[in-house]
Parts: C-alpha cells; sequence; structure tokens
C-alpha cells in the first residue's frame, strides 16, 4: 500500500491530508490502514476521557482505582509510539524529546 503525507494534531484528535490551522503537530507518513489505526487509539483515549469524566461525578469512587485515565494514558502512549514510527525526522525528534517513550 502506499504511504501518503499526514498532519496529526494529537490534541483535538485530528487526523488530514491537509495542512490547516493547528493541525501539523506531527507530520507522518502512512498507509490507510496504518491511519485507521491510529484512529482507533484516538477514539480509545476519546471514549476513555469520557468515561473518566463520568467517573469524577461519583464521589465514593476512590481517585486511586480509576481505569479511564489508566487506559487513556495506555492510549496515548500508543497513539505517540505510531506517530514516532510512522514520523518524519522533526516529529521522531519532538517526541524523543518529551520522553513519554520507554525504550
Amino acid at each position: 500500500m502506499e504511504k501518503k503525507k499526514y498532519y496529526v494534531n494529537v490534541g483535538t484528535q485530528e487526523i488530514s491530508q491537509l495542512q490547516a490551522g493547528n493541525n501539523k503537530d506531527f507530520t507522518i507518513f502512512a498507509t490507510e490502514d496504518e491511519v485507521f489505526q491510529l484512529r482507533e487509539h484516538l477514539t480509545e483515549m476519546y471514549n476513555s476521557d469520557v468515561r473518566g469524566f463520568w467517573r469524577s461525578h461519583v464521589p465514593i469512587d476512590p481517585y486511586h482505582n480509576d481505569s479511564p485515565n489508566d487506559d487513556y494514558d495506555e492510549g496515548i502512549i500508543e497513539a505517540f509510539r505510531m506517530l514516532h514510527e510512522l514520523g518524519d525526522e522533526k516529529t521522531k525528534a519532538h517526541i524523543d524529546s518529551m520522553q513519554i517513550l520507554s525504550d
């Protein structure tokens, strides 16, 4: 499959072939399947965030038992791992500087 250039903004969970506004935080070269997989990670992050929002409204649920937060953390690390794998040199250097991925 042919790899195409995509612009990714993790904060807004945007993946686009068109550079517009602030969507160029990370530049990757990916196949459609790889973009689909990255989208799945971003969607899981969103879903975990929503579950965490609702969990925060239950005061009797101890904060340290926050599985949605753990799921979000796992999702964002997997998303950054994919971005690092598929990214251009600038993207890889930026993610390396963040020290979010363990070796």
